[in-house]
């Protein structure tokens, strides 16, 4: 039995079982340690049976700067899944969505629009899971990734997928064809 808990800071030595994964993003310890500190309710661990860590959520709540307002690419508050991980022998258990529904109701008690993230376009095991979940894609974020697996290119896109929450009642925050409306990745930040 898998069981989800607040990530401790001792818990960065012992996400081996995780990280050590390729499909797995790495960061240094001061982002995570950012993460922990600045939004420690949105930082979330499984842990199986015997103790050992088999996966986690690293999730924000933020807006841009108001004065960004009129830009096409403003984004109001809203959660993010900055980091989701599963341990391979943890896989195809439920426990991907069991930890994105706990970072989506903590964006829901911080009165959120909706929660987006960022998945490669050649991911179809995660497109399918976020899918299933009621995330669709609202924009492609062209050459995101500076690799792309599949040796088309030298870099991948990625889909910002976005999953509206109950304050956007009238659906503002999510578009029809996604996959079709085109940014650059310095579009994102900043305006």
């Amino acid at each position: 039995m898998t069981s989800l808990r607040a990530f401790l800071p001792t818990d960065l030595l012992r996400t081996n079982l995780t990280n050590l994964d390729p499909l797995t993003e790495n960061y240094d310890l001061t982002f995570y340690f950012q993460y922990l500190t600045k939004w420690p309710s949105l930082f979330t661990v499984a842990e199986d049976q015997h103790g050992e860590i088999v996966g986690y959520m690293m999730g924000k709540v933020e807006e841009d700067p108001s004065y960004l307002s009129f830009s096409d690419n403003y984004l109001p508050w809203h959660g993010h899944v900055t980091a989701l991980t599963v341990a391979p022998q943890s896989r195809r258990l439920g426990l991907a969505q069991t930890l994105t529904e706990a970072l989506e109701r903590g964006c829901e008690e911080q009165d959120a629009w909706f929660v987006d993230l960022f998945v490669r376009e050649g991911n179809a095991t995660a497109l399918g899971l976020y899918r299933g979940m009621g995330y669709s894609v609202y924009r492609r974020i062209v050459c995101y990734y500076s690799d792309d697996p599949t040796g088309k290119s030298a870099g991948e896109d990625a889909f910002d997928m976005r999953k509206p929450l109950s304050r956007d009642k009238k659906r503002e925050y999510i578009r029809e064809n996604g996959k079709n409306h085109n940014v650059k990745p310095e579009d994102l930040y900043g305006g």
